[in-house]
């Protein structure tokens, strides 16, 4: 009896920590306009355990990421409508490109501790209606201050990006080397999340999987912040 015991407890703290993570606010507060003329719309793509940042691919987006060249990503293609950008563990990442190649390592890995990547893809149009997709509208600041911050997420050596050779999914994708560790508590959605927050968008305290993510989305930001006609991921 003790053994449920401590087992239930661990499942109600366990539950608790999850419903302050989506509940409690990340800023406590903010006041940035994300709509208007200078508004600019990136797009969140999920999975059922990952999600990622689409960014259209305008000149000044191919001008700032130019380096993706040179991990022969074909970024002036002329169907080219959006890059994708991720962040998650490496061994994970880049060894489950599919649910039929999961492995026990890579999964060890991203339940202890791993080095992280960057994962870039290139794609064309992405249907908004599709219920994976949650279009984000912000303005001209928070789209300036995210892609700093994607910028920022790729590690450097002697000023360089560094790609990941032989690592990819494709053709149409490419892994970097990235800064930070990535672990079950600081995953691949946290990135994401802390990614809106620069961008003036609030999220949860702790968001690990992606319906949390959009669930506190939804909680903690006006509507308009989304683009008319579509709601958030898990509505």
């Amino acid at each position: 009896m003790k053994v449920l015991k401590y087992i239930f407890l661990v499942f109600l703290l366990g539950f608790i920590g999850i419903a302050l993570g989506v509940a409690v606010p990340r800023p406590l507060t903010h006041s940035e306009a994300t709509t208007g003329e200078t508004s600019r719309r990136i797009l969140v793509l999920s999975n059922p355990i990952h999600t990622d940042i689409a960014v259209p691919a305008d000149a000044e987006l191919l001008s700032r990421f130019a380096f993706l060249r040179d991990a022969d990503l074909e970024i002036d293609h002329p169907g080219l409508r959006y890059i994708v950008f991720g962040w998650g563990g490496r061994a994970f990442y880049t060894q489950t490109p599919t649910w039929a190649d999961l492995r026990p390592m890579p999964v060890l890995k991203s339940l202890t501790l791993d080095r992280s990547v960057m994962h870039v893809a290139l794609a064309g149009d992405i249907a908004l209606a599709d219920p994976s997709v949650l279009p984000v509208d912000l303005s001209a600041a928070g789209y300036e201050r995210l892609i700093d911050f994607i910028a920022a997420s790729f590690s450097k050596a002697d000023g360089e990006q560094v790609p990941l050779p032989g690592q990819s999914y494709g053709k149409d994708d490419a892994f970097f080397e990235a800064e930070g560790w990535f672990n079950v508590l600081v995953g691949c959605n946290i990135w994401t999340a802390a990614a809106l927050r620069q961008a003036g968008v609030s999220t949860g305290l702790w968001t690990p999987l992606p319906r949390l993510l959009t669930a506190s989305l939804r909680l903690h930001n006006d509507a308009g912040v989304f683009s008319a006609g579509f709601l958030p991921v898990g509505r």
